[in-house]
């Protein structure tokens, strides 16, 4: 029997908006290293990127101020793919690009690979272990994730063909920096997200029992303002609901919140403490452009 895809719990990450400089260019980078297909929109000023559905927006805005890192914001998006043939035969081709990695790890659950856009967007291109390898904590309680050298020679032994994302590949989770860890917590289990596993100014939340699909830290955002407007790089990121009774409880808790920005059929938009926009949507609902 199959894992059931982290895309199946009741609440997950789906897709993630960028304001970027660069349209083009940031678009382009996206498609050669990832295999993005574009999809047709109504405004030459957006560009939505689709692998396993629409995951990921690009808003162009040639005006926007560079981040500094330190406020909240995007700390990476990550992209899941089927298996670990399929990490390896990815890792071929981005090494065949050229792209300069920036980290390597096994963290017991996955083996991750991260790098960043052009402007400095943080990516993460990884792949799930079968959840009963999965490292456990030691009270039977949620994970227990680590960060070990991830051995790339032996990963790519495996491969069998060199190439972008194949078909299956989703987004996994979304790692966010924040200003408060306690209160970004308080915030997404009110939502029904469970804590994971929690590490010194970082915590880890999912629904239906994944490792995590939503990730905040502070390690260089701790005590910053919440995030302000007219920033490059986030600008929202969409959680899914697998179910309409999830929805509407969704939306209660975020309601109650008082961080409603817009509200439509099978659709909110709001904010977390630390003013990272998010997008509720309906999983049988048509997809955003």
């Amino acid at each position: 029997m199959t894992d059931p895809s982290p895309s199946a719990a009741p609440l997950s990450a789906a897709s993630v908006t960028l304001a970027v400089r660069d349209l083009a260019g940031t678009a382009g980078f996206y498609q050669r290293l990832l295999g993005l297909r574009p999809l047709p929109g109504p405004a030459a000023s957006r560009l939505t990127l689709a692998g396993d559905g629409p995951l990921l927006h690009l808003v162009h805005a040639p005006d926007a101020r560079p981040e500094s890192g330190h406020e909240p914001g995007l700390f990476h998006t990550a992209f899941l793919l089927p298996d670990r043939l399929a990490l390896a035969n990815w890792l071929h081709h981005a090494a065949a690009m050229g792209v300069e990695l920036q980290g390597a790890s096994d963290h017991g659950v996955s083996e991750a690979i991260y790098l960043s856009d052009p402007e400095g967007n943080g990516i993460e291109v990884y792949a799930d272990r079968p959840r009963a390898l999965w490292p456990r904590a030691a009270d039977g309680n949620g994970i227990a994730m680590f960060t070990r050298r991830l051995d790339l020679r032996g990963l790519m032994a495996v491969a069998t063909t060199h190439g972008p994302l194949p078909e299956g590949t989703r987004i996994g989770h979304v790692h966010l920096r924040t200003n408060d860890v306690p209160a970004a917590e308080a915030f997404y289990t009110s939502l029904g997200m469970a804590v994971m596993q929690r590490l010194p100014q970082a915590s880890f939340l999912s629904t239906g029992g994944y490792h995590h699909h939503v990730a905040v830290n502070t390690w260089a955002s701790g005590g910053s303002p919440r995030r302000p407007a007219g920033l490059a790089g986030l600008l929202e990121m969409e959680l899914r609901a697998a179910d309409p009774e999830t929805f509407a409880r969704v939306a209660a808790a975020l309601r109650q919140g008082g961080t409603v920005l817009e509200e439509a059929s099978g659709l909110l938009r709001a904010e977390d403490p630390a003013g990272n926009a998010l997008r509720l949507s309906l999983a049988s609902e048509p997809a955003l452009a």
